[in-house]
């Protein structure tokens, strides 16, 4: 019998990037071989060292190479001497534009084994998962720049927010709130910014009708970033914009233990174009080629991509795979308060895997 294999894009990207793709690779054959499928992995070398080299962070005919796979695997981007918006709109922005990722999902999860630095948080006392608008917002490219260089030079940066755009990724979220504890909460700042965040709440109020059962919360971004210290328990699935949301899920993953762990989705939902699953973490120049980079926000990546590919039970087996490694033994990188280097967390993940594995077998 014939097993269904996934052509996967695979851009390990600057710095750790090179250095936490190969473990999640790793994992996802031993899901593969386990749970019956497989991968053809193509490789591709756009980086800032590609940059540096071509003068472009990916080929003029990128993206139609990229829409030959069925999804995308990033490591990380950006490294000294490439500004980080040519690295950032040379390669990610044209791929989540091009393949229509208008939704950024990323899961705020306290894992098995890991201390919250926030006190009085139990055990598995965080998980809620951030629902990021991701094609428009804040992150746009109207606006410019004059009289540069002379005392009176005007920077004009325009956020662009349509009915459209915005509609489709409060569903997403709305959806995603019914399957789990049914309430959401929305980041606004609307008593600040006077067009675009009324707006986001006018459209959020009408959909609302929709769903009397659902309960909708609505935060003040700034208010929001302190419960996420204070009572980040309250949460279940929250929507923001392109830049709220981005902001957020940095200060979600540092209450979770560490940057290093958390995992990213940019979904295309509708399975039209290619999925980019990522880490949150950048490129950390300042340790790349020293073995200390975490390889755990890549494998819960991959865990995602398997969510995406319609292997749930895969996707499960892996962020249970951490959780075993997290608890069960003292194998962490340094930003966890180990001393492991990223390829004992790889041995670790790979051993605890076939543990996990067999005991879900046995149950």
């Amino acid at each position: 019998m014939t097993i269904p294999t996934h052509r996967i894009a695979v851009i390990p990207g600057d710095g750790i990037g090179t250095e936490v793709m190969p473990p999640a690779q790793r994992l996802l054959e031993l899901a593969g071989h386990r749970f019956g499928f497989a991968f053809e992995w193509q490789n591709f070398d756009w980086s800032c060292e590609y940059y540096a080299r071509t003068g472009a962070m990916m080929p003029a005919d990128g993206i139609e190479q990229l829409a030959e796979c069925d999804q995308i695997l990033l490591g990380a981007v950006g490294f000294p001497g490439v500004p980080d918006h040519v690295s950032l709109w040379g390669l990610l922005i044209p791929i989540r534009r091009a393949f229509q990722q208008y939704i950024n999902l990323r899961p705020i999860k306290l894992l098995p084994g890991i201390e919250s630095p926030l006190r009085k948080v139990p055990a598995g006392g965080i998980d809620f998962q951030v629902v990021r608008e991701n094609n428009e917002g804040e992150y746009s490219e109207s606006g410019g720049r004059l009289y540069r260089g002379l005392p009176q030079e005007v920077a004009i940066q325009e956020s662009i927010f349509t009915r459209f755009g915005v509609t489709r990724a409060m569903n997403y979220a709305i959806n995603l709130a019914e399957q789990r504890e049914g309430r959401l909460a929305s980041a606004t700042k609307s008593n600040g910014i006077i067009h675009t965040m009324p707006f986001w709440d006018e459209i959020l109020r009408e959909l609302g009708q929709e769903h009397p059962l659902l309960e909708i919360s609505e935060y003040h971004i700034d208010a929001l970033a302190a419960l996420f210290v204070l009572d980040p328990g309250r949460f279940d699935v929250i929507v923001a914009s392109n830049l709220f949301g981005d902001i957020l899920t940095d200060l979600g993953a540092a209450i979770i233990g560490s940057i290093g762990i958390a995992p990213s989705a940019n979904l295309n939902p509708e399975g039209e174009f290619p999925s980019m699953f990522e880490p949150v973490h950048g490129s950390a120049p300042d340790i790349a080629g020293r073995g200390k980079a975490n390889p755990l926000g890549q494998v819960w990546a991959a865990s995602m991509m398997l969510d995406h590919l319609g292997h749930s039970e895969a996707g499960a087996a892996l962020v249970d795979t951490m959780g075993h490694v997290l608890l069960e033994t003292d194998v962490r990188t340094p930003d966890l308060g180990g001393r492991a280097t990223t390829e004992e967390v790889s041995d670790a993940l790979a051993a605890a895997f076939a543990t996990v594995t067999a005991e879900a077998v046995l149950r």
